[in-house]
């Protein structure tokens, strides 16, 4: 009798219980956002639903983010964006990166004895590059969109101009950054509420970034390079020392340039190509994964972990030594990214053993953005998809507003190699191909990827997290192609990071205690840290899109319809 009960009682789970999915991803069928901040996911999604098509709504997220993420969202920063183009199946990538002044030059953070001059390349008018945001979101709408500017930043004038709450999250950074916005008086008119920080529930009101965006709506990015925003930017660069002159904000242009691309296991991957080092090794690395049974071995399995570190540290370590800005240096990028290459490289792959790191060839780590960075990802009804990474370097950048503007600016002329040996703010060594030059884009870690299937979007992702961006970008390409996950369940899965210096195997929390006396049995080091990357990815099949804002943050949110 017993048992009778429980054959109906299975039977009725079958009945039922139709899902495998742990946790769901955001379904729609025309279109879909997915940003770090809710109000600028609708932003987006609100011109996706007008009929704009993705590269308008990038482009009106890029500005939104300006406001409402003012820790990494900006104008005075700089980026990539990779879009796929239905109409003519074209993958373009387009490089906004700042741009170090013409009077930049290898020694500049150095004092007389070529000691570094703790904080110059960080915190003070010395750091900043040219902002390439701008420049970048206006050559991708007036090659790839169909809205006018103007309709595009509306919606931005409107939450600088109104304010909007502060989050608990925000609340927190803004704290974090009390001491960096603190010394500047433009800075704390803005962010802070007489002698504190603004607290969560307060609002955020930014007049001056209205008015600078509402001068962009009206007169393009020509205002922004050549007119008063720009005059307002070199009076704050001459008021304090800094480099940046009227020319240097003028001759800034934002780059189309080719982006990379691999194959993995029947799919097409599309990234970054240099300044970025991302969509190199991403590429670099599934070439030498697609020699493993990843999908078998299980996901976050003992074995997997070790072949990932493994392939790691060998891409790593080819960074350290060739990356750099593609104007001033040679970069070997068939070479990095040839199947004949990654053939070479599995053999040093031993499956039992970790190797260490030492005997791994050397070179020096070049530094890297910190996690202050966003990433957004958008996909229309059309077809089109795009992926923007763009930053300010630190949290907050420089943490300096530029009086008059409401333009809070970056801080990324530490991303070079401030003095060769010296480690920069992240504490990696600094080589001679990244080295500070005029009118140089310094190297950067940012990866907006797509992936195809029979030249058609599949995947689009890419995250924040300096040097963990990339490690991050390629963990959800494998969850999605190898384990099978849905894009909720490939966001969640914990994250490891490997970049050959130092040898440790950097993981979150949430691994299995068996799986890492394995690990350790193995020959690896680790540390449990903080969470790594923040990521916004795109699903694309048969029945419409599915997409997650990574809970890393809890702001963020993809949007459909």
């Amino acid at each position: 009798m017993a048992h009778s009960s429980f054959a109906q009682g299975t039977g009725a789970q079958i009945q039922y219980d139709t899902s495998y999915d742990i946790l769901s991803p955001v379904r729609a069928k025309h279109g879909m956002v997915s940003s770090e901040q809710v109000l600028a996911s609708q932003v987006g999604l609100d011109v996706l639903k007008r009929g704009g098509n993705a590269v308008d709504a990038a482009v009106a997220v890029g500005f939104a983010l300006a406001v409402v993420l003012p820790h990494a969202g900006n104008i005075g920063g700089g980026g990539f964006m990779l879009i796929h183009d239905a109409k003519s199946g074209k993958d373009i990538a387009l490089d906004f990166r700042e741009l170090a002044p013409a009077l930049a030059h290898r020694d500049m953070f150095l004092d007389a004895n070529g000691k570094i001059i703790p904080g110059s390349s960080t915190s003070t008018h010395l750091a900043v590059g040219v902002p390439g945001t701008v420049a970048g979101l206006d050559l991708a709408l007036r090659k790839y969109g169909t809205l006018p500017l103007k309709d595009l930043i509306a919606p931005s004038i409107k939450l600088a101009e109104q304010g909007f709450e502060v989050t608990p999250y925000l609340a927190q950074l803004l704290e974090a950054s009390r001491n960096q916005l603190g010394k500047w008086p433009s800075s704390r008119a803005i962010f802070f509420n007489g002698d504190r920080p603004l607290r969560a529930g307060e609002k955020l009101v930014q007049k001056d970034l209205a008015n600078s965006l509402r001068l962009i709506a009206q007169h393009g990015p020509k205002v922004f390079y050549e007119g008063i925003i720009a005059q307002k930017i070199v009076a704050e660069m001459k008021n304090h020392g800094g480099m940046i002159s009227a020319d240097d904000m003028k001759h800034y242009k934002a780059i189309e340039r080719e982006a990379v691309k691999g194959n993995y296991r029947g799919y097409q991957v599309v990234s970054m190509p240099p300044p970025s080092s991302g969509g190199v090794h991403i590429i670099q690395m599934l070439n030498m994964l697609e020699h493993f049974p990843i999908g078998q071995q299980g996901l976050n399995s003992a074995q997997t972990i070790h072949t990932m570190t493994e392939v790691m540290k060998l891409a790593y370590a080819d960074r350290a030594e060739y990356l750099g800005d593609p104007e001033f240096v040679k970069v070997p990028l068939l070479g990095l990214t040839s199947k004949k290459y990654a053939d070479e490289l599995v053999k040093k792959i031993d499956l039992s053993r970790a190797t260490p790191s030492a005997q791994i060839k050397p070179g020096k780590p070049l530094p890297y953005e910190s996690d202050q960075t966003t990433h957004y990802s958008v996909a229309d009804k059309f077809g089109n998809v795009v992926a923007t990474t763009y930053t300010l370097n630190l949290l907050f950048g420089s943490g300096i507003v530029a009086t008059g503007t409401g333009i809070t600016l970056n801080n990324e002329m530490d991303d070079f190699s401030v003095k060769a040996g010296v480690p920069n703010a992240f504490g990696l060594i600094g080589g001679e191909a990244n080295a500070v030059a005029a009118k140089k884009r310094p190297l950067s870690s940012m990866t907006p990827t797509m992936v195809l299937k029979d030249g058609k979007p599949f995947l689009v992702t890419g995250s924040p997290g300096g040097s963990r961006i990339i490690t991050t970008t390629l963990q959800i390409i494998l969850n999605v192609i190898d384990h099978q996950l849905n894009a909720a369940e490939a966001t969640i899965a914990p994250r490891i990071h490997h970049q050959w210096e130092p040898d440790i195997t950097r993981l979150e929390r949430g691994f299995n205690v068996d799986t890492l006396e394995l690990l350790k049995q193995k020959g690896h080091k680790f540390s449990v840290g903080r969470s790594m990357g923040r990521t916004q990815t795109i699903k694309i099949g048969e029945e419409g899109f599915e997409a997650f804002a990574d809970p890393r943050n809890p702001d963020g949110r993809a949007l459909g319809y």
